[in-house]
């Protein structure tokens, strides 16, 4: 970044840091800890699916790698080809006290994606939590920003705002947050919520 940019207000794009996931675990530890919610066991990244044969070869080496890995008590991975909104899904369920392996397959197929050259295609990664009163949320993980927000859905697409920022003050200790809240935008329709 240049004297120019600086003086322009330009800053640089944060760089993807697929590391910050493997902060979800200590995050769940503060939600159940500070107000009783847990995860559901349910993971997915969404991703504008490339056309071609080497992207389709990638999306079925990563859903062959996982779908191998069920013999710890997970579940096949899905495949959701094409929402309203023309993304892709691909959703891992586990167990729900098991929440390293729900990280451990997020962060295989962020992974997978980007050594491949495809990492300009994802767009987020959601980690799904519940409560006792059925209230969900989940924690999203921007790829290209490199930072989480919570998103709580309600009844005829709307959100739980109140929840949201709540979520957000008791994690702002264990995972960088997005603070630009005009970032945090809603994902419809997403898998598990």
């Amino acid at each position: 970044m240049g004297f120019l940019d600086a003086l322009l207000g330009r800053t640089k794009p944060v760089k993807p840091d697929l590391d910050q996931l493997f902060g979800l675990p200590s995050a769940a530890i503060t939600l159940e800890a500070a107000a009783g919610f847990k995860p559901t066991g349910v993971g997915s990244v969404c991703f504008a699916a490339a056309e071609g044969g080497a992207f389709a070869t990638v999306q079925q080496d990563v859903q062959a790698l996982l779908d191998a890995d069920t013999g710890r008590g997970g579940q096949p991975v899905e495949l959701t080809p094409r929402d309203a909104y023309g993304y892709t899904w691909l959703t891992s369920r586990q167990d729900p006290e098991d929440i390293v392996s729900l990280v451990n397959d997020v962060h295989a197929v962020n992974s997978a994606l980007e050594s491949q050259g495809f990492g300009p295609q994802l767009l987020c990664s959601l980690v799904n939590f519940a409560d006792a009163q059925g209230r969900r949320f989940a924690l999203v993980y921007l790829y290209k920003r490199g930072s989480f927000y919570p998103f709580a859905p309600l009844p005829g697409e709307k959100r739980d705002n109140p929840l949201e920022l709540q979520i957000k003050a008791m994690l702002g200790n264990d995972l960088r947050l997005e603070q630009d809240l005009t970032r945090w935008f809603p994902v419809w329709g997403a898998p598990g919520l």
